[in-house]
């Protein structure tokens, strides 16, 4: 067993059933009963996100001798970062799509069925009429929306998209988006926080609002912020607008209600706003499957986990990991799922050779694209004191440009065969 100390997780994180093969499984039809029943230790990892991906490379890789089995009902990994460039045409969304060779060259059972139910006391997760059977799991469910705090959504998803989980959704915006009048008015809704990726919503608007420039002058761009003000790189991002007259950014506007039929929002004051296009974020929680085990916390939203093991305050051997978690001071980005994906491995790997987890710290680096050739980003630093995660520092870009926009890409395409191997980027 090989644990990872801090200094190998720094420079790994590139800052600047039945009987069936090893090598992981296309497409596995559940039976019932147990499901490859484990002849050694196993971990099952529910989630190929971000967070759930990269702690099956690195547990892997930490003790081949754990059997790691990885559930995701998907097939392909779709990047959520950068997606906000396929609304505006910079990129595709096949750019941002990927597979999961590279987890499976790596003896990683990829299963791509989705887990129905957990049972910590058995210690054991339902697929289906059938169970798998682990000594630890991670649960990394990424977010599922709050439909019901906005009147009438939940009988528009068809027509009124959040595309705020990468896939057809975001092409299908696009497409909404490249459809309409010049002239025409698209509405933008950001959610209260806590949401996924807080300064996501803010670079969508530079997107739309770049394209509308450059192709539909007459149109308009209604901005309606259930927060008081803009929540990440405040000051970056009025700077970056001051080039987009376009924007209408109204703060402290949530929105209610929504009329498909009318083309219609309404927020919490009453105001009446009309759309063309409407892009409405809803509010969010964590994956369902963390809500029906019991894993989230008083507000029935997030999952308060340990700082250094990332174990579930309510079931010690169940961990959660990225954007479903509460309780540390850091945003739910792809960075930082990647982060706690690798230090969650660590810890699993030592807590099973009877090894107590080292307290390895976090780190975040975002960028946010302001049109099609510039970008900014934010770096935070974290330590662990008393057990905690505590945020040392914070670093932004003095603004946007085109050298910032090429250590994105260079940070994507690092990141991205971080999580999932080089095969899988490949």
């Amino acid at each position: 067993m090989t644990g990872m100390t801090r200094r190998q997780f720094l420079r790994a994180s590139g800052t600047s059933v039945g009987a069936l093969a090893v090598t992981g499984l296309a497409g596995c039809a559940s039976t019932s009963g147990e499901i490859d029943p484990k002849s050694g230790r196993r971990v099952v990892i529910v989630g190929g996100g971000w967070g759930g991906a990269t702690a099956a490379k690195y547990l892997r890789t930490a003790d081949p001798s754990i059997d790691v089995v990885l559930l995701e009902p998907n097939r392909r990994f779709v990047s959520c970062p950068f997606s906000n460039l396929v609304l505006s045409g910079v990129r595709g969304l096949d750019g941002l799509t990927f597979g999961y060779n590279g987890l499976r060259e790596l003896g990683v059972k990829v299963r791509h069925e989705a887990a129905t139910a957990i049972e910590p006391d058995a210690k054991r997760v339902r697929i289906g009429e059938g169970y798998l059977v682990y000594d630890r799991l991670i649960v990394a469910p990424g977010v599922d929306f709050l439909l019901e705090q906005v009147e009438g959504l939940a009988d528009a998803q068809d027509k009124v998209l959040h595309a705020w989980k990468a896939g057809p959704q975001t092409t299908e915006l696009a497409k909404q988006l490249h459809a309409m009048a010049d002239g025409g008015v698209f509405v933008l809704t950001v959610p209260p926080v806590a949401y996924r990726c807080p300064p996501g919503p803010y670079e969508r608007i530079c997107q739309v609002a770049w394209y509308l420039k450059k192709n539909k002058p007459k149109s308009k761009l209604v901005v309606l912020d259930a927060n008081q003000n803009i929540v990440s790189k405040t000051a970056l991002f009025r700077a970056a607008w001051q080039a987009y007259p376009n924007i209408d950014y109204r703060a402290s506007n949530k929105v209610v209600k929504v009329d498909a039929g009318t083309r219609e929002v309404v927020t919490d004051f009453g105001d009446k706003v009309k759309y063309d296009v409407v892009n409405l974020i809803p509010p969010q929680r964590a994956g369902a499957i963390a809500v029906q085990a019991d894993l989230v916390g008083a507000d029935k939203r997030w999952c308060e986990v340990d700082h250094v093991t990332y174990e579930s305050a309510k079931h010690r051997t169940v961990h959660v990991v990225g954007d479903s978690t509460t309780g540390l001071p850091v945003p739910k980005s792809g960075t930082i799922a990647n982060a706690m994906g690798k230090i969650c491995a660590s810890s699993v790997v030592h807590l099973l050779n009877g090894q107590p987890a080292p307290p390895i710290p976090p780190l975040n680096t975002c960028y946010s694209w302001v049109s099609d050739t510039e970008a900014m980003a934010v770096v935070n630093a974290y330590r662990i004191e008393n057990g905690k995660v505590v945020q040392i520092e914070q670093k932004l870009t003095p603004g946007h440009s085109a050298l910032y926009a090429q250590h994105a890409e260079g940070w994507a395409k690092s990141i991205w065969a971080d999580v999932l191997g080089s095969g899988g980027v490949a």
